[in-house]
Parts: C-alpha cells; sequence; structure tokens
C-alpha cells in the first residue's frame, strides 16, 4: 500500500512537538507547586485594596486606607513600608470583622534594625515603616484589615501651572483615587471607571490585572467659581 509523504511528514512533526512538550515538563522546577502557589498569592487570590483621597493640592497630601485579609496561620504583623520620597502620619488600623482598633507604631532608620524587622530590603537612615500587630491567625480562620494613613508627597502630588498631578504607581490589583472637592478631572493616562461620590467628589477606579505596576498619571482642574 502506498504512503501519502505529506502524512509521514506531518507524523514527524507531532513527534517533535510532542518530544519538545515532554522535555519542557522535565525541566519544570521540584518545587513547582510551591512556586505556583507564590505567584498565584501575589495577584490571583490577593486581597489588597486601596483608596486614596486627595487633600488641597497645595498640601502635597493625602489620606488613605487599605484593606488586606491575612489567612496564614500564625501570622500577627502587618508591615507597611513608606516608599521613598513620601513622610507618613496618623496611622491606624482596625480588624473590621470585631471593630477593635489596634495599635500602630511608625520605625525609622536605625530602629527597624534595633526592632530586628524584615521590611524587604536594605534599611537606610531614611528607612520608615508601619508596623501594625494583631492576633494571630488560628488554623482556617482569617482577619480582615483595614489600615489607614496620612502621607505627604510633593513630588508626586503637587501644582503645575494652576493644574493638579498626581504621578504614581500602584501595584495592587484594586486602587481608587478621590479628587478633592471642587475639582474636575481632564486627562488619566491609565484607563479607569471615573465616578462621583455623595458629596460629589471625582472618583477613579483602577485595576491592575499584570503583575507589575501601572504607572497612573492623573491631570484635574479646580471647577469655576459660580457666578
Amino acid at each position: 500500500m502506498s504512503r501519502n509523504p505529506g502524512s509521514s511528514s506531518l507524523l514527524a512533526l507531532l513527534a517533535f512537538l510532542a518530544l519538545l512538550a515532554h522535555a519542557a515538563v522535565a525541566q519544570q522546577p521540584a518545587s513547582g507547586s510551591a512556586a505556583l502557589a507564590s505567584r498565584l498569592a501575589e495577584r490571583a487570590t490577593q486581597t489588597r485594596e486601596i483608596v486614596y483621597f486627595m487633600r488641597p493640592p497645595e498640601t502635597h497630601a493625602f489620606d488613605l486606607y487599605h484593606d488586606y485579609t491575612e489567612t496564614r496561620e500564625g501570622i500577627g504583623r502587618y508591615l507597611n513600608v513608606v516608599r521613598a520620597g513620601s513622610t507618613v502620619s496618623n496611622p491606624g488600623a482596625v480588624i473590621l470583622d470585631t471593630g477593635e482598633r489596634l495599635t500602630t507604631r511608625t520605625l525609622r532608620g536605625e530602629e527597624i534594625t534595633r526592632a530586628g524587622i524584615n521590611i524587604g530590603e536594605p534599611v537606610r537612615a531614611e528607612s520608615e515603616v508601619v508596623v501594625i500587630d494583631f492576633p494571630p491567625v488560628t488554623k482556617g480562620q482569617s482577619v480582615r484589615l483595614r489600615i489607614s494613613e496620612t502621607y505627604t508627597d510633593s513630588a508626586r502630588y503637587r501644582m503645575e501651572g494652576g493644574q493638579l498631578i498626581w504621578d504614581r504607581s500602584f501595584g495592587r490589583p484594586q486602587n481608587a483615587v478621590v479628587l478633592p472637592q471642587g475639582w474636575y478631572l481632564t486627562h488619566s493616562a491609565v484607563p479607569a471607571t471615573v465616578s462621583l461620590t455623595d458629596d460629589g467628589r471625582v472618583r477613579l477606579d483602577f485595576v491592575n490585572p499584570r503583575l507589575d505596576e501601572i504607572q497612573v498619571l492623573i491631570v484635574a482642574r479646580r471647577r469655576p467659581a459660580p457666578q
């Protein structure tokens, strides 16, 4: 019986592709399950949400709260590392499940080192971290936290030529920004859902499905005074 040369070529190609697939699987690291779990925890199952409330831009200040669910057994501390160029004040924390208010402390420079706290990066003189301790999570349970703070950052939140400029990167999956009272949006470099709050302030909601940060640039103007 004669054979179709094209069929032979196809079979050879399929065999080659199967060999490549087998080799790719064989090269997976032994700790593949742990690596996959780590990647999923960073994005796909992340429960962090943050909302920024801008104060008048002349102050360079904004209030914020961020919510976070802790499910890891034995964990009883949350660290909020302040990014370089910002300063933090008025930290507060509450367990949303119970309403219990938590004690917070702000450590800087050598205080972080003396406390033996790992902030995930080298500790410098200007390093700053807000530390929130809470009852350690028990097996099969979770804790939903809300951390609130006031930040001042003249480089990322400022006025230019009569316009409000917000230039800040977001790494969390869900981020929202509320403009000051009396300001309206003119530009957003990253797509957002725009709405009005109950008191008439403009709110922008950003979704970041990526594994890295989105570079959010917002421009706004002051509403004209009523005639």
